[in-house]
């Protein structure tokens, strides 16, 4: 039996962060509506190529395709988490993370849903910042 995960997020993007290490094409992880908006997240800003979800009987998993620019070197160069269940961070609108002066991009859980940070900067939100990834 596989023991329950506290943080999903958390281990979503680790299993990015290690197939990213040794230069993995796929990665596969159990599916959640969260994981798939990071997800979609990744992909509107070039970070990975795509997802699918995969119905396997009763549970779904969740498969990305990692990007990769020449000389396999991986677009995605670190990626972090910033908000965690012992330590929710909120931000305002105004004090929203630049991620690597710009190049990278903050995931931001909002009231209207899942938005990078530079599209809730914009539409004045602000929410929990779940991750960075740059």
């Amino acid at each position: 039996m596989v023991s329950p995960v506290t943080d999903p997020i958390a281990d979503m993007l680790t299993r990015i962060r290690n197939a990213v290490s040794v230069g993995h094409e796929r990665v596969l992880m159990p599916s959640s509506k969260l994981k798939a908006g990071i997800a979609q997240i990744l992909v509107d800003e070039g970070f990975i190529d795509r997802f699918e979800v995969k119905q396997l009987g009763h549970r779904s998993e969740l498969e990305l395709v990692l990007r990769y620019a020449d000389r396999r070197r991986p677009a995605i160069e670190g990626i972090k988490r910033v908000s965690r269940p012992g330590h929710r961070v909120y931000r305002g609108a105004g004090e929203l993370p630049r991620v690597q002066g710009g190049l990278g991009v903050a995931v931001v859980s909002t009231s209207q849903g899942l938005l990078p940070d530079r599209e809730a900067r914009r539409r004045r939100l602000g929410g929990e910042v779940l991750c960075e990834v740059w």
